[in-house]
Parts: C-alpha cells; sequence; structure tokens
C-alpha cells in the first residue's frame, strides 16, 4: 500500500506507522493494533520490590562500603577482639542514612510521575470526548488539548480553533524558552475542528522511531477519501507538539499521539547524562590506598611479631592459660591467617568509612549556599543561580581553563539596527555617506543608490525572516511599540532587529494571513507577497531564504545570511563595494548580514517546487536531501546590501574576564561570528589588551589555494619558534605564571581548524596538533571564530586531554553550546535569550556572565579549601584513633587485645567527631568573602589541587602520627605509678584505654577549633556540644548495669577515672602537648606575617595552602594594601 503512494519508499526498519483515530485504512483489511509503549512516565529508579536490593548492590559497589562489609563478615565469621558490632553499626548508618537520602529522592520522583500519570485528558472516540487518565493514552489516540494546557504526549497536529490551523506553543518546561512558537496542523486536515468531524479522518501516519532530538521530527500522514485518490503530506517539527509543552492563545486543538510515555522525547531528554567525577574524588582515592597499606603493614608487622614473640615456649603457652586440645591441632598457616585477620579487624578504623557520607552531605548541603546567594539573583528574569550537580562545588575552585561562547555570553544577545548598506551605499539614520562624503537628507530620501534598488533590500528585510506578529497585550513579558498594537515574536533576536530596522525606514511588516505576507510601504499602501517556500536557517548553511509570488505573479528568492555563505553565491563583480562596508562593520564590532535576491522563472520554479516537496516527503536521510535542494536553489542571486546590529557587551563582562585572568585562569573565546566581529568584541572584554601581540591562523592568512596546507605548516612553525623555541625556559617551575615578557593572542576559524584536526592523507601534517596545541597553551588569549558546536566540543576535549589534564570549565547560554558544556570538566550555563537547553544541560547556572567572577573566585575557592581540610582531618582523626591502638598491642603480647571500649569504637566516627568537621565545612571562611571576590590572585593559593598534594598529606599523617604517640606514652608514663589515688587502688587496662580516647576525642575537636576562622553560633554549638555530649555518654555509658552486655568492664570507670587528680592533670597536658606545635605554627605564622607585613591569607596548616611568588603582576605590594585593609582574626 506505502509504496503505491510514496515515491518508490520502501517501509524500512526505524519507522513506525500509527493508523489515526485506531480507524483501519480498509474495511476490508484486519486491523491488527501496533504494540507501543503505554503514556506511563517513569522518572524514578526504585520500586517498593527492588528497592532493598538495588540500592545495597549500588552502595556495596563502592570499595570502602564492600571492605567494611569484609570486615564486618570476618569478625561474625572468626572469633575476633572486637564485636561484630564496632564495625556493622558503623556500615549500618552509613548505608542506612543514604539508603534514606536515595529512598526520599526516589518517592518525590514517585509522587511527581503519579500527578502527570493521573492527570485527565479527553480522548475522541465515536465523535464523543470521553475522560480518561493521562497513562492510558495509547498511540493514535485523537487527543482534544485547551488553552494553557500541556500536551500530554507528542502529538501531531490535526486542527484547531483557529481557521487558518495554527496554534502557539511554549516550551519554557522543555528549553526554557518562553517565547511563543507557532505550530501549523496538516494542511488537509485544518477543517476538522470539532469533535463529529476530527472522528471522520481516515490517515495513517509513518514516521521516524523515537528520538531525543527535541528540533528534529520526519514523517508523513496519508489521508484517504472515499472515492479519492489518497493524500501524501510531509511532516517535520513544525508539525509536532511536544509533551511538556503548553498551548497558549488558541481555545484547543486537536492531535493523533504519535509516541507516548518514556519514547516521548521529554523523557528520552532526561535519560543518562554522563557522570562528572571531580578531583578531589581521585586524591580521596590515592590517600585510601595509602592507609590500606598502612592498615595491612600494621597488621603484618603485628602478626609477625606474635609469632616471634610466641617462639618462647613460656610466652606461647602460659601455666595459666595453656591451649585447648583443639588449638593445638589446629594448622599453624591457618592460625597465622585467622590471626592476620584478627589484627585487620582490629585497626580497620584507620579506612574512614563515615567520610563518604559526610562529603555526601557537605555537597549536597553546601551547594544550596549557591542557590541562595542574592548577588547572583537577577533582577530582570526573577531567577538566581541553580545548582544541577553538587558533585562539583570544590571544582569551581580548580579552573585553569574557561570556554566562553561570545553571543549571549559576553553579549547580551539583545540586537539593535545600527545601520546598512545598499548597493554600497551607507544609510544610518537617514543619513548617506557615498565615497566618503556624508549628506544629510530629509527623512525618507536616500543617497544615490536608486530608488528601486533601496526598496528590493527593504522588502527582503521585510520578507526573508520567520518572526510573527501578536498583539501586544496578549503576549506575557513583551511590550510592543507604543504606537503600534502588536508586538514581534521570534527565535532569534537578530529578525526582530532587522523587521525594526525596514519600519525605520518606512516598510511595515504587518504579518503572514493564510500563506499571504503583508507590508506596508513608504506611500503607506499595503502589499502582499504569497509566500510559497522558506528555506530555514541552519548553523551549516549559515543563510535562511524565502521564496515569494507578487500579486502581479513575479517569483522572487530572497536570501539572508552571514558574508562568507553568501559571497560565493552572488556575482563576483557585486561583492567588493559591499564588501568594504561589512568589513568595516565587523571592525567595529557589529553582526553583520548580507542580503541577496534572485528572479525565478515559472519553469525554475517548478523544478524546485517539485524537488523540495520530493525532499520533504522522504523519511530517510531528509536534511540531507533538503540541504541538496536548498544549495542547489541558492545559487546565482545578486547582492542588494548589508546590515549592521549591535548587540551589546554584558554589564561587567569585561572586568568579570579581567578578574579570571588575574586569577591565573587561561579565557578562550568560541564563537560562531565573524573573525572581525568577535576580535572588536574581544578587545572590548579586554580579553585581548593593546599590548598583545596577535597571531592569526585564519582563512585570510592561510589562503583556501591548494598549497593552504604547506602555509599552514609554515605559520605553525614560525609561531611555535616564537612562542616556545626562543623563550628561555621558567625556572620558577610556576604552572600557572606566565613568564613571557610579551602577551601573545591567538585567533583561529573553523576551516583552519579543521585542517589541523583533521588533515588529508597525504600530508605530513600528523604533528599538526601537538603543534598548534604548545602554541594555544602558551598564549594568554584565543579566539576561536566561525565554528561549529562540534567543533567547539573538540576545542575542549583537546586541552582537557593535555599533559597535566588541566580543569575545563565552558560557559554559554544557547542550544549550540551545549555540546561543549557537556564536555568541560565544569559546565555552566547562561540563563540566556536563546533558550534554555545550555542552562538544562549545564553543572551550573547563573543569570549573566559577571556571576561567574563570584561563583569562581569566592563559592569556589572557599568549596575547595573546606573539602579539602575535610578529607585531611578525617584521615588524620582516623589516625590518631588506630596508632595508640596499635601501640598498645606491643605491650599486650600481640593478644588482639582492644585498647578502647566497643562503645566508644563505635561512636568515634559516627558521633563524637562527626558533627564538627561537617559544620566546618559549610560554614568556614578563612578569607571574607568580599576580599576574595575584589583580590583575585587569592585563587592561585588554592589552584593545582595544592591543598589534597602529597606533601600537605603527608603532614596530615605526620601530625596524626606525633599526636598517636603523644596519647600513648603520655598516659603510659602517668601509668608508670600504676596506684593513682590516696587509697592505693590500682587502674585497669579500661581505665587506660578510656583516658586514652579522652585525650584523643578532645585533641583533635581542638584542633578544629584552632583552625576555624569564620565562627557562628552553629560552630560554637557542634564543637562545644560535641565535647561535652562525650561526657555525658561516658558518664551515662559506665553508670549503669545493662543487661545485654555479657560483661560489664566500663561500669564506673568513667566516673572513677576522673576521682584523680592526676588523670585531670593528665589530660590537661596531654592536649596541650599534642596541640602545641599547631599553636607553635600559628604564633610564628602571626610574627612573620607581621615583620614582614605579607598578607595575613595563609591557613593555619603550613603546607597546605600554597604561596604565590610570581603571579601576572606583582603580588607583594597587593597583598600587603590587602592586609592592611582586610586584618583576620586569629585565634
Amino acid at each position: 500500500m506505502w509504496s503505491m503512494w510514496c515515491a518508490g519508499e520502501e517501509k524500512r526498519v526505524g519507522t513506525r506507522t500509527v493508523v489515526v483515530g485506531h480507524r483501519p485504512v480498509s474495511e476490508t483489511d484486519a486491523y491488527v493494533a501496533q504494540k507501543f509503549c503505554d503514556n506511563r512516565i517513569v522518572s524514578s529508579k526504585y520500586t517498593l520490590w527492588n528497592f532493598l536490593p538495588k540500592n545495597l548492590f549500588e552502595q556495596f559497589r563502592r570499595i570502602a562500603n564492600f571492605y567494611f562489609l569484609i570486615i564486618f563478615l570476618v569478625q561474625v565469621i572468626v572469633d575476633t577482639p572486637t564485636s561484630p558490632v564496632t564495625s556493622g553499626l558503623p556500615l549500618f548508618f552509613v548505608i542506612t542514612v543514604t539508603a534514606i537520602k536515595q529512598g526520599y529522592e526516589d518517592w518525590l520522583r514517585h509522587r511527581a510521575d503519579n500527578e502527570v500519570n493521573k492527570s485527565n485528558v479527553f480522548i475522541v472516540e465515536n465523535a464523543k470526548q470521553v475522560q480518561k487518565e493521562s497513562e492510558k493514552i495509547k498511540v493514535g489516540d485523537i487527543v482534544e488539548v485547551k488553552a494553557d494546557e500541556t500536551f500530554p504526549c507528542d502529538l501531531i497536529f490535526l486542527a484547531s480553533s483557529s481557521s487558518d490551523g495554527t496554534c502557539y506553543v511554549t516550551t519554557a518546561s522543555l528549553d526554557g524558552e518562553s517565547n511563543f512558537k507557532t505550530h501549523y496542523a496538516v494542511r488537509d486536515t485544518t477543517v476538522l475542528c470539532t469533535d463529529e468531524a476530527i472522528d471522520t479522518l481516515t490517515a495513517t501516519i509513518e514516521c521516524e522511531q523515537p528520538q531525543p532530538d527535541l528540533y528534529k521530527f520526519v514523517g508523513r500522514i496519508i489521508i484517504y477519501r472515499s472515492n479519492q485518490e489518497p493524500v501524501a503530506r510531509s511532516l517535520g517539527p513544525e508539525n509536532l507538539l511536544l509533551k511538556g509543552a503548553t498551548l497558549k492563545n488558541t481555545k484547543k486543538i486537536y492531535g493523533v499521539a504519535v509516541y507516548t510515555g518514556m519514547e516521548t522525547k521529554m523523557a528520552l531528554n532526561y535519560q543518562g547524562k554522563s557522570q562528572k567525577r571531580s578531583a578531589v574524588e581521585k586524591s580521596i582515592n590515592a590517600f585510601l590506598i595509602v592507609y590500606l597499606c598502612i592498615l595491612l603493614s600494621k597488621a603484618t608487622v603485628c602478626t609477625t611479631l606474635k609469632y616471634v614473640w610466641q617462639s618462647n615456649p613460656f610466652n606461647d603457652e602460659p601455666w595459666y592459660n595453656e591451649k585447648t586440645k583443639k588449638e593445638r591441632e589446629t594448622f599453624k598457616v591457618l592460625r597465622m591467617f585467622t590471626d592476620f585477620l584478627s589484627f585487620m579487624v582490629l585497626f580497620n578504623f584507620i579506612i574512614p568509612v563515615s567520610m563518604y557520607v559526610t562529603v555526601e552531605m557537605q555537597k549536597f548541603l553546601g551547594s544550596f549556599f549557591i542557590s541562595w546567594d542574592k548577588e547572583m539573583y537577577d533582577e530582570e528574569i526573577k531567577e538566581g543561580a541553580l545548582v544541577n550537580t553538587s558533585d562539583l562545588n570544590e571544582e569551581l575552585g580548580q579552573v585553569e581553563y574557561v570556554f566562553t561562547d561570545k553571543t549571549g555570553t559576553l553579549t547580551e544577545n539583545s540586537m539593535e539596527f545600527i545601520e546598512c548598506c545598499i548597493d554600497g551605499h551607507k544609510y544610518k539614520d537617514c543619513i548617506s555617506e557615498v565615497d566618503g562624503f556624508t549628506q544629510t537628507d530629509g527623512p525618507l530620501k536616500y543617497g544615490k543608490a536608486e530608488k528601486s534598488r533601496e526598496e528590493l533590500f527593504l522588502r527582503a528585510l521585510c520578507l526573508c525572516h520567520t518572526v510573527q506578529i501578536k498583539e501586544a497585550d496578549q503576549v506575557d513579558g513583551l511590550i510592543g511599540h507604543p504606537e503600534r498594537k502588536y508586538t514581534y515574536i521570534s527565535s532569534s533576536p537578530d529578525e526582530i532587529a532587522l523587521v525594526k530596522g525596514a519600519e525605520k525606514y518606512g516598510f511595515t511588516f504587518l504579518g503572514l494571513e493564510n500563506d499571504f505576507m503583508k507590508i506596508r510601504n513608504q506611500k503607506n499602501e499595503t502589499e502582499m507577497y504569497q509566500l510559497l517556500h522558506v528555506l530555514n536557517f541552519d548553523p551549516v548553511r549559515r543563510r535562511m531564504s524565502v521564496i515569494v509570488r507578487t500579486t502581479t505573479g513575479k517569483l522572487l528568492l530572497f536570501c539572508k545570511g552571514a558574508d562568507s555563505s553568501i559571497f560565493p553565491r552572488v556575482q563576483q563583480e557585486e561583492i567588493q563595494q559591499t564588501k568594504v562596508h561589512v568589513d568595516r562593520n565587523a571592525m567595529d564590532g557589529y553582526r553583520t548580514l548580507c542580503v541577496a535576491f534572485k528572479e525565478l522563472t515559472q519553469k525554475e520554479y517548478d523544478k524546485i517546487d517539485r524537488q523540495l516537496n520530493e525532499a520533504k516527503m522522504a523519511l530517510q536521510d531528509r536534511e540531507e536531501k533538503m540541504a541538496k535542494v536548498f544549495e542547489d536553489t541558492e545559487a546565482d542571486m545578486h547582492l542588494i546590501g548589508a546590515t549592521a546590529v549591535e548587540d551589546r557587551l554584558q554589564e561587567q563582562s569585561a572586568e568579570t574576564i579581567e578578574a579570571l585572568h588575574t586569577a591565573g585562569m587561561k579565557v578562550w573565546v568560541l564563537t560562531g561570528d565573524k573573525m572581525e566581529t568577535a576580535k572588536s568584541t574581544c578587545y572590548a572584554c579586554r580579553l585581548f589588551q593593546t599590548s598583545t601581540e596577535l597571531l592569526e591562523l585564519t582563512v585570510k592568512v592561510v589562503g583556501e589555494n591548494e598549497r593552504k596546507e604547506d602555509r599552514l605548516h609554515e605559520l605553525l612553525m614560525e609561531y611555535h619558534k616564537k612562542l616556545i623555541q626562543d623563550v628561555p625556559k621558567n625556572r620558577g617551575g610556576l604552572k600557572r605564571s606566565w613568564t613571557l615578557s610579551q602577551e601573545y593572542g591567538l585567533i583561529i576559524d573553523g576551516s583552519t581548524l579543521s585542517l589541523i584536526l583533521n588533515p588529508s592523507q597525504d600530508s605530513s601534517s600528523s604533528n599538526y596538533k601537538n603543534i598548534f596545541l604548545q602554541i594555544c597553551l602558551k598564549c594568554t588569549a584565543v579566539l576561536c571564530c566561525r565554528m561549529a558546536p562540534l567543533q567547539k566540543a573538540q576545542i575542549v576535549r583537546m586541552v582537557k586531554n593535555t599533559k597535566g589534564s588541566p580543569i575545563t570549565l565552558s560557559v554559554g547560554d544557547g542550544a549550540n553550546d551545549v555540546s561543549m558544556i557537556l564536555e568541560a570538566h565544569v559546565g555552566i550555563g547562561i540563563k540566556g535569550k536563546e533558550g534554555r537547553q545550555a542552562s538544562r544541560n549545564s553543572d551550573y547556572a547563573v543569570p549573566k556572565f559577571k556571576h561567574l567572577r563570584k561563583l569562581l573566585l569566592a563559592h569556589g575557592h572557599l568549596y575547595y579549601v573546606r573539602i579539602a581540610h575535610l578529607v585531611q582531618y578525617f584521615f588524620y582523626k582516623n589516625l590518631c584513633f588506630i596508632l595508640p591502638q596499635f601501640l598498645y598491642q606491643f605491650f599486650c603480647g600481640f593478644s588482639q587485645q582492644p585498647l578502647y571500649d566497643a562503645a566508644y569504637l563505635t561512636m568515634y566516627n559516627i558521633c563524637f567527631t562527626s558533627l564538627p568537621i561537617l559544620a566546618y565545612s559549610l560554614l568556614e571562611q578563612h578569607i571574607n568573602i568580599d576580599t576574595l571576590t575584589s583580590d583575585p590572585q587569592l585563587y592561585m593559593k588554592v589552584s593545582d589541587n595544592a591543598m589534597l598534594q602529597w606533601r600537605p598529606f603527608l603532614y596530615w599523617t605526620f601530625l596524626g602520627a606525633f599526636e598517636g604517640l603523644v596519647f600513648f606514652f603520655g598516659v603510659y608514663f602517668l601509668f608508670q605509678n600504676s596506684s593513682l589515688e590516696d587509697n592505693g587502688k590500682v587502674f585497669g587496662n579500661w581505665t587506660f584505654g578510656t583516658i586514652v580516647f579522652t585525650v584523643l576525642v578532645f585533641t583533635v575537636t581542638l584542633k578544629l577549633a584552632l583552625d576555624t576562622r569564620f565562627w557562628t553560633w552553629m560552630n560554637h554549638f557542634v564543637i562545644w556540644g560535641s565535647l561535652a555530649f562525650y561526657v555525658f555518654f561516658s558518664f551515662f555509658w559506665g553508670g549503669v548495669i545493662w543487661p545485654f552486655l555479657k560483661q560489664q568492664r566500663m561500669y564506673f570507670v568513667f566516673a572513677h577515672m576522673l576521682t584523680s587528680l592526676s588523670t585531670w592533670l593528665a589530660i590537661i597536658l596531654l592536649i596541650f602537648i599534642s596541640l602545641f606545635p599547631e599553636i607553635l605554627l600559628i604564633v610564628l605564622k602571626n610574627i612573620k606575617e607581621k615583620s614582614h607585613q605579607t598578607g595575613p591569607f595563609d591557613l593555619p596548616r603550613l603546607v597546605s595552602y600554597k604561596r604565590i611568588e610570581n603571579g601576572y603582576v606583582k603580588t607583594e605590594d597587593a597583598v600587603t594594601n590587602l592586609a592592611e585593609r582586610h586584618p583576620l582574626r586569629i585565634l
């Protein structure tokens, strides 16, 4: 059947056939309904039945959790010195907290799904409306949607309440675009605008299988009428109404469901975004391996020494503890393995399992500070910053390369028509400049260009666009011209600027009605043009065209686009006079477009019409076929003139780029715009300074002839010599200090980049990429113009994969920036005027480019310092905890006797020391936020993961080892006189362990208090509250005889211990000795800072925060002045 009507197209795999209204085409044919998924949306991960196994499986894939599970099982199976509760309870706590968090998030998703799935919709069945739940819609159902309702599934638009078969839609929930989009019903079904009429439709739709691209759709509808030939019509994105979009300013529409449930474009878009991992996580894994090695070596040493010690028969089997028969018969190797496992269990707390939960909570809670930041709230769009991924907060403090889009990111994307030129004559505010002379004419009088050419140019501006007209009072948020009762709506601000520009010169676009475009000319007459075809704009062609028929029957093609795409398609002798103006406008920073036309004969038009319709009907490779027809049609045109539109720089974008430079970041601008326009924008926003020497790798310099690869090779070698070979080596070895006395900037365009990244086979250019990369990395700023979206991502990937894996950040506002946002380590979306695809796919979204300054320099810096301190502190406090336990084995015959009570082992990481570090990691500001924002050089102090390098890690490790030694041997010397009371009573081993544990808890908590620079009531509450809780718990735990315990070894131990004055003195003295090196360092540092008058911004950890000796400018004076302006209180 299909092959009969559809131009030789066969039904292929990859297409689906939908029977409209489930009415078979022929009454004689049996109708077999195809199986499609139902309309249920499922965004949740779990169900009630699979939550437990699935969640546990996901959690135990984490190495630390799996490790603790193994330890727990060893404790259960093998006779180990500590109870399974000691490792089982912390593990249970971690698993439970994570499961509750993930379960709650999933419950919210379930609730949101049910709201959508159970909502009511109206289906047309047997010429009547039937109310159903949304989840019961099937593919093929005819659905009625009323004004301001959202579409329940992806629908093909059949008819609407408006006679012209159009409807207005907003897709804010899909891509954030709040402007109205016009959709068109299938031409032959527009009259079927009642329930009875639509029920008579017999049709089938063949379309592509579901795919996630919101802006692509390929299909066709075949309408069957009794006693007539079936009619085939093409279907495109303009006929598809997407689930999640909202119907506006149209009373009702009818549509047939083609994609439902999880096959809708909205559902496909919310599945599977690549998971990004931060550098801090990699550092944690490296440190974990070190501590695992420490654990294994401790267990090995103790096992070995145990058997060395037991080689003496008296030690092996003393008279008071003879071995049982079973013990004597056990294999020695098995005994050694069991002992090794027992020591592993005893020392396993050196691995901080609760750190993962704390880090997750810190990231999740910390991300709210970005959303709550009032300085990043934009009054114009009434929105603030948005966090889509909290896993990368600390990465914001490590950025080395910033890749930014130009239009809408550095600029406002708010276009204003500045001037135009017609046949080489410049028109600006009714002033004509001819051959260098300027003359002022009366209103609406023009210079030397022929009147007919002027009118042709202005008509082209009025006709060649996709602008819609809407009554001003009906459109939210759009304010029309005070003198007119309508406003222009378009997906591109450029088009509105050009239509308003034509209006300024007397030609007004009045709208589109029944395929006729109406314009009012300078004589106030209304002209009508039949719109025959629109050759839509796309980023590859970089132009758009319309074919119109005048009332006299003349056929005209008008085309507008970038000069690079128009000049090759017009008569060569016409180019020069316009090119001068285009280049001059581009140098001034204006966006330029060229306008061309050609007259078509009826025969030419018939051929184009046939080819376009054939291409539109194709289900396979439709876009390639359409592009081929567009290419053939837009040829041999005549150039009329060019326009210049200004896109103003965003507020403070220049200051922001300057601050990022000073902070040690290299900024690259990646844009699809003309080189000259982009270059002037780069000067305006201070990416290039007047002293910057520019190196160009563009078509203009390389040329387009056969020798272009040889010329490119010459240029690359010349620049390589200038930047790398002729420059003396940097002895300082500082990664971020540019030692070149001369600053260099590089400009490259898309076609030259293609030559470098994809060289031809016969060229000896395999190393082009490496040379190019070396040049780029030596430049202070790089501008890449005429970039395709994919090339933007290629550039980011190229830098990301260089030696040292620098942290990259991409900023953009449009759909063409999504690929580079997803490619970079951190993606930032600007909530701009080109929709919200960028902010939807980003990790963070901010209203304006200027907010990047605070996001990176303040939030990023602080997040990194906080989490780095959190990680180092966790390893430090666990080493302090376990080292005394290890030393204790040397004094108890390596018998695996625990030093601490099981309750203390269990609660050390969960209760006694967890909250202070969490509060610190959320609230600490070692430097005032205003200072961080105003002095970007401070950002360099934490660059290159400075606080999580091996040097600071070793410092923390030695500090933990020193304190562990002090705790154990300090109490050991106290116990040299075992009678610590007046009455001669002797303290036992549990008192010994409790004193060590008390010193430990107080020392690690007070260490954090010493490190805290920004005190809030919350810090005070958790630090002193944790210590008070420990004391209270110890009294409570030792003050009751617990019936579930086999032995009451801690009964009254803590209270009894505190009756001894020696114990009090020892605890206080040992805490002071442990913290003395830290206090000494802080005092010495303060004295040094005062004597040298340098900045007070170093953290109390001497080696954790690097000092910059040599930055982009001489920093000493700047930091000294800053120190005087912002003195910090040191505890």
